[in-house]
């Protein structure tokens, strides 16, 4: 079979056949982010005439290696980094064959707002075109370069990259078989964050028709005075200036070195904890949380699927062997770092959670206030007003990974959205499903889910209730 070309507003793309359906990988949908361009919002690619080639992946944004999971092999969460090329501003787009006017999921990976790549193999969009779905994954812009609130410049660049990408699926999904008009934007992690915070930014309204939020954060943004704090460490450590002009003058290699170093900052105010408890520099910037601007009823027409897995926490702390080696006296830490009486909250969570141990109480409490608190403020916050659906579901299928410890923990269910917990890299004794055959029922029910609330905007379950996926 030829290679299917597609005409885009940018120019044709070439792209290859694969098991009854097309993949197009690393079409550009902005400018490529140079200079003091990095710092301004994303701007229309300038084109090209001749067929571009886009059957191989586009670079990564710049980051640094991502480690720190010990026991774990994490690579496959955050993909193969292949860095220097500053058309990075890409996407990729699987499509079924003979597709029209099929829905549209897009998808936005996680990473702390300072990793990620669409070249990770758990985003695999081969089995979305395979039950019907276009699916496209994005680049966005991280760290210092993404998020870095600096003065002169648009706060939130990697947000305005997903809504300018956002734009271009709207202007260009219908070549590829799929419907504009129904678009599913869905993101775990910090991607979940941000489209959180996309439902609380009336631009985004008329370019999607519903939401899924795996493992975010309502209540993720940091405010002006934390992201201030954040922005005056990073210019001491390259002494220079908080400006667009001061900081254009270093590289890509040099910005995300330092922000590296911003790692752990404590941006505890006296009106604010750190939402992101020491994990993260950088995250959304906003005067008011997207929970709170979504309970104002910015984002509430929006259908929303929404969810965490029951031991979120588990991924920061099981890998590492800190788990079981967790005190009193580091839970107080963590609870000093996220609750405003840390005793209280220490006496609540040892209530709650009777006969638990010091690392089981301290992975819920990061658990707590990484997503789940945040999520919940978002339900609330939607269920408010009854204006859309709103579904809930739970991930509770416990992984066999690290010595049958990793459990049902922050991104493990990632490969059953994507329908891909058979690729060998997920398996194994570092793998992220552990040794064993993960249980294939599980894939079918959220896999199917996930289509199923694309197609219809119905997952298969009442509005109010929570589904549990757990075998």
């Amino acid at each position: 079979m030829s290679e299917p070309i597609v005409a885009t507003t940018s120019g044709p793309v070439r792209g290859r056949v694969a098991d009854g359906h097309s993949v197009f990988l690393g079409i550009p949908y902005a400018a490529p982010a140079t200079g003091a361009a990095r710092f301004a919002a994303p701007a229309t690619h300038p084109g090209w005439t001749h067929v571009r080639d886009a059957t191989e992946p586009g670079p990564a944004a710049p980051q640094a290696p991502r480690t720190g999971f010990g026991a774990l092999d994490m690579s496959p969460f955050f993909g193969s980094a292949r860095l220097g090329d500053p058309e990075y501003l890409t996407l990729n787009v699987w499509a079924p064959s003979g597709a029209d006017r099929r829905p549209v999921m897009v998808f936005v990976h996680g990473g702390g707002f300072v990793s990620g790549s669409t070249r990770s193999p758990l985003y695999d969009g081969a089995a979305f075109a395979r039950d019907g779905v276009v699916l496209v994954t994005l680049t966005y812009r991280l760290g210092v370069i993404g998020f870095l609130d600096l003065p002169g410049a648009p706060p939130n660049r990697g947000l305005l990259d997903v809504l300018a990408a956002l734009e271009w699926v709207r202007a260009n999904v219908a070549t590829f078989g799929g419907d504009p008009d129904n678009v599913t934007l869905f993101g775990q992690s910090a991607g979940a964050t941000l489209v959180g915070a996309l439902l609380a930014t009336r631009a985004a309204h008329p370019l999607l028709r519903r939401a899924i939020m795996q493992s975010g954060n309502g209540t993720g943004a940091f405010d002006r005075d934390q992201a201030a704090r954040v922005t005056h460490r990073a210019a001491r450590l390259l002494d220079t200036q908080a400006t667009v002009a001061g900081l254009s003058v270093f590289s890509d290699d040099e910005l995300v070195a330092v922000g590296s170093r911003l790692a752990g900052i404590d941006l505890r105010t006296e009106r604010r904890f750190d939402p992101l408890a020491g994990l993260s520099p950088f995250s959304v910037v906003a005067d008011r949380q997207p929970a709170d601007a979504v309970a104002a009823g910015d984002g509430a027409s929006v259908p929303l699927l929404i969810g965490t897995n029951a031991e979120e926490g588990n991924l920061y702390l099981v890998p590492q062997g800190t788990f079981e080696t967790t005190t009193e006296r580091d839970v107080r830490e963590l609870a000093a770092r996220t609750h405003a009486d840390p005793d209280a909250a220490v006496a609540g969570y040892r209530d709650r959670h009777p006969g638990s141990t010091w690392g089981e109480i301290r992975s819920a409490m990061l658990g707590d206030a990484l997503f789940v608190s945040g999520t919940e403020r978002l339900v609330d916050a939607h269920a408010s007003h009854a204006a859309a659906p709103l579904h809930r579901y739970r991930f509770s299928w416990r992984s066999p990974a690290v010595g049958g410890r990793l459990g049902a923990a922050h991104a493990v269910e990632l490969p059953f959205v994507f329908d891909c917990a058979h690729q060998p890299v997920l398996r194994g004794a570092k793998g992220l499903l552990g040794p064993h055959d993960p249980p294939a029922t599980l894939t079918t029910a959220m896999h199917g889910a996930w289509v199923d609330y694309a197609t219809t905007g119905d997952p298969g379950w009442a509005t109010g209730a929570v589904r549990e996926f757990t075998r």
